[in-house]
């Protein structure tokens, strides 16, 4: 089975998925002019504003129970962005395709910053009511943006076994790994508790879900990042010398051109995917959440969210592993290789410190894993018999099966529902696109009048506004 499911990802990424991300990327920064590098501080400047003072006729303290903020949308995403990708998808990367690796990360950071600014706005734009919150992604945007029924439920059945099933075992695995590493703990018993945990939080649906993040996102980002810088800090003068490894590498130069260099930037590309998630559908399910006054906003916060996974937290797990020099070691790999090296700049508390980072990490993944599957599970039924279904596999079974799997079956498959899911979005963005350059137009606009906070009223985009419920 493994096998199998590793000449399918093979053939799909090899074919064409590696240039079709990166052609995407290029055509929206094109389209958008580069507007992941031009409107970056109001990125920053969206990512604090709640955007509550024109929404309705709540008062705050009801649009503060009911709605769910910028921050708190953006904190589900990064959750997600932010997990094992950071720490053993890194590390799987450079073992596999070498340091180079990490270069075509940063290259799909850059462009698919852009990818992400597109399907974020399109499912603020084609979001739904949905009881206290709103409820939206791809499969409301494909069907009721491009009016396809059969691709619509075809997205919300891949995205709910990715994300809800594939996806958590990976994020399972790698916390059992990490724990049994540090502490020689049994990958079952911590399973076990993990989905314990899980399961309580995902009953609690995305207000719950949202706090935990909320809170979880920023301490477990801070702290890691902050120890990196030191021992990057404390290792300067290794630092040309691990960008050039990086360059060279990324190129062929080292290795010569060929399978290797293929090797490279498969691999560069498809675990800069998984962690910023850019073109995959994910984000924009969590984005279609956020109470704001224009779709662009929640775009800009979202575009970030691939900045500070990519460009940051994955940087420095990069630069922490080419330090040790222990990236050539064949045995190590995964969550191991991140440990060890990490350990071998900071003696034994090493390994520790990452296995609880990784909890952190790969736990606040889960729980927002799972929410992309319940909007999904809810665009397609209102069957509260079948979230809780979902519920007990995605937070439960699915958990534990992460536990016991070895290592690179969870990889290959939530790298082939990874190819499957990006595929049927990047169809829909790439045709709705047309929408969004015409929204960001209209933000820029407003923002040159002078106006603070730009709106959006349906009526601006008539031959759709039938399909857009909440721009009333």
């Amino acid at each position: 089975m493994n096998e199998l499911i590793t000449q399918l990802n093979d053939t799909i990424w090899g074919v064409g998925l590696v240039g079709a991300l990166v052609i995407c990327g290029l055509w929206f920064t094109i389209k958008t002019k580069g507007v992941q590098f031009r409107m970056i501080g109001e990125m920053f400047r969206l990512l604090t504003d709640s955007a509550t003072s024109t929404i309705g006729n709540l008062t705050d303290k009801q649009i503060q129970r009911k709605h769910v903020s910028s921050f708190q949308a953006f904190a589900v995403s990064v959750a997600t962005r932010v997990g094992t990708g950071n720490l053993a998808g890194v590390a799987t990367a450079i073992a596999v395709g070498g340091p180079g690796a990490i270069f075509w990360m940063w290259v799909i950071a850059l462009l698919g910053s852009a990818t992400a600014f597109v399907e974020s706005t399109l499912g603020q734009l084609f979001k739904k009511r949905h009881k206290d919150s709103f409820i939206g992604g791809p499969a409301y945007y494909i069907m009721h943006g491009l009016h396809c029924k059969w691709m619509a439920y075809l997205f919300a059945i891949l995205i709910t076994i990715t994300f809800g099933l594939s996806y958590n075992s990976i994020q399972s695995n790698t916390i059992c790994g990490a724990m049994q590493e540090a502490f020689g703990w049994n990958p079952m018993v911590v399973g076990a508790i993990l989905a314990a945990i899980a399961l309580f939080i995902v009953f609690g649906g995305i207000h719950r879900i949202a706090h935990v993040s909320s809170i979880l996102v920023p301490i477990m980002a801070i702290g890691y990042f902050i120890l990196a810088i030191v021992i990057v800090m404390m290792n300067l003068e290794h630092i040309p010398h691990v960008l050039k490894v990086i360059v060279t590498n990324a190129f062929g130069l080292e290795q010569g051109l060929g399978g290797a260099l293929g090797a490279t930037i498969m691999n560069g590309v498809k675990r800069g995917l998984f962690s910023n998630e850019a073109g995959e559908g994910s984000a924009p399910n969590v984005a279609a959440t956020a109470t704001v006054t224009h779709p662009i906003k929640q775009g800009l916060v979202q575009a970030l969210g691939v900045f500070t996974d990519t460009l940051l937290v994955c940087s420095c797990t990069a630069f922490v592993i080419l330090i040790s020099g222990l990236y050539d070691v064949p045995e190590l790999n995964g969550i191991a290789l991140t440990q060890a090296a990490l350990g071998s700049e900071i003696g034994s508390f090493g390994p520790i410190f990452i296995a609880l980072a990784i909890f952190l990490f790969a736990f606040s993944s889960i729980i927002g894993n799972y929410y992309y599957g319940e909007a999904n599970i809810r665009f397609m039924t209102s069957s509260e018999t079948a979230l809780a279904i979902y519920r007990i596999f995605s937070g439960g079974v699915f958990v534990i099966i992460g536990a016991l799997a070895s290592l690179e079956f969870v990889w290959n498959l939530g790298d082939l529902c990874m190819a499957l899911l990006t595929i049927c979005n990047l169809i829909a963005i790439v045709t709705l696109g047309k929408y969004v350059f015409r929204l960001l137009d209209d933000y820029k606009t407003q923002k040159r009048q002078g106006i603070k906070e730009p709106v959006f009223h349906r009526k601006q985009l008539p031959e759709i506004a039938e399909e857009l419920e909440c721009w009333d």
